[in-house]
């Protein structure tokens, strides 16, 4: 099935990319094989030199896999894109096949802690230099770029204290400097920002979170051009093979047909969670991208198209507070996880980012207080209710 550019989201996210075999299935089908069988040796030949269309092996490519990267182009308004094994797969691979030994990186430093080894520890190891920077600020973008600068690498908003960077003007600065902007948008899921739209060159997801959105499976994709993909991704993703399950591929096109309804309603929920918390004793400060109080609300107002389903919020009697509050929620589990069906609850601190040093959790805002709750699709009084006698026995 072709893609219909005229199609909105909900309707791409239901049929876009869809390869139907001669039995006209409804549902996607599942192509669980390793390889291919070629009708002729010259038909073999053919196909490996890129004279004939076809698959090869499962590795470099699959029918079931190709329909999820289809409809994940169709949704973001990319050209071209790979699903890989795991949302830091495809961090890895999006990095890692852009630069070389002498290069420069540049990237925001509120990552998330296994986002930030790869910048600090893997790509020194490989000869590749690193700057970090306060993501909010462009003049520290400006100020990093060296001649040999190649990458800029960020995530909007950040993991967990839900940071807001101006990704439009950090492309204008990449682009002065010749470098590609690669972004992780997996907080604001391709409905509710468009970092290709905004200058963005590469962006990356773990399908993990939301596009699953019922922790059935790991996944994640890079979308980009098709020249970039063709000129970079391409022997990088061939040769180390970070490639996606079939099985998991099928499953996160399920998860996908119903991404609308559920982030809409874990969107609405967490707004209401937001502002309930913010009027609660106990609680140091709550960051929200939707409130008028969030750091960045006027970048937010321009650059993305609703709120989040994730919340961070800071209990004042820190670490202590944190656990016992955790301990006592009812409905809300205990995970590192996010963009659940179920509510989840994350102290970044001991878990996310326990990596870190100290004095860098502390530059990101990470506090022994310091909490990030990803809401599901409970009953928002339920878990209003679920929050407030968490918060009664914290205290």
């Amino acid at each position: 099935m072709s893609v219909k550019k005229n199609w909105k989201p909900a309707t791409e996210l239901v049929h876009g990319g869809t390869m139907r075999s001669q039995f006209g299935e409804t549902s996607e089908a599942i192509f669980l094989t390793q390889g291919f069988i070629y009708e002729t040796a010259e038909a073999a030949e053919a196909r490996f030199k890129g004279e004939e269309p076809g698959f090869i092996y499962s590795r470099y490519a699959n029918p079931t896999v190709h329909m999820f990267e289809q409809r994940m182009c169709a949704l973001e308004g990319a050209e071209d894109a790979r699903a890989t094994a795991s949302g830091m797969a495809a961090v890895a691979a999006a990095l890692l096949c852009s630069v070389k030994a002498g290069d420069h990186v540049v990237a925001a430093r509120a990552l998330f802690g296994s986002c930030r080894w790869i910048i600090e520890t893997l790509m020194p190891k490989n000869g590749v230099e690193t700057t970090l920077v306060d993501g909010t600020k462009i003049g520290e973008w400006e100020k990093a770029v060296r001649p040999n600068t190649k990458l800029f690498f960020l995530e909007s908003p950040t993991n967990p204290t839900l940071e807001v960077i101006d990704i439009a003007a950090v492309a204008r600065v990449a682009n002065a400097a010749g470098a590609r902007v690669v972004v992780d948008n997996v907080f604001a899921t391709p409905l509710q920002q468009k970092p290709l739209e905004l200058g963005a060159h590469v962006v990356v997801y773990s399908a993990t979170k939301h596009i699953d959105g019922q922790g059935r499976c790991l996944g994640g994709v890079v979308l980009s051009d098709k020249k970039w993909i063709d000129e970079n991704l391409h022997d990088y993703f061939r040769h180390t093979g970070p490639s996606l399950s079939p099985f998991n591929a099928w499953t996160l096109l399920k998860g996908l047909e119903t991404l609308p309804v559920r982030v809409r309603q874990q969107t609405e929920s967490a707004a209401r969670i937001a502002d309930h918390l913010a009027g609660r004793e106990g609680i140091a400060r709550v960051i929200y991208p939707g409130r008028k109080d969030h750091p960045q609300a006027d970048i937010i107002a321009r650059q993305m198209k609703g709120g989040s389903t994730l919340i961070c919020f800071e209990l004042t009697g820190g670490k202590k507070a944190a656990f016992a509050f955790q301990n006592a929620l009812d409905i809300v589990g205990i995970s590192n996880n996010l963009g659940d069906a179920k509510s989840l609850i994350t102290h970044p601190a001991t878990t996310t980012h326990k990596n870190l040093a100290e004095a860098a959790r502390e530059q990101l805002g990470i506090t022994g207080g310091t909490l990030r709750l990803s809401v599901g699709l409970e009953d928002v009084e339920d878990l209003i209710a679920d929050i407030d006698r968490a918060l009664e026995k914290a205290a």
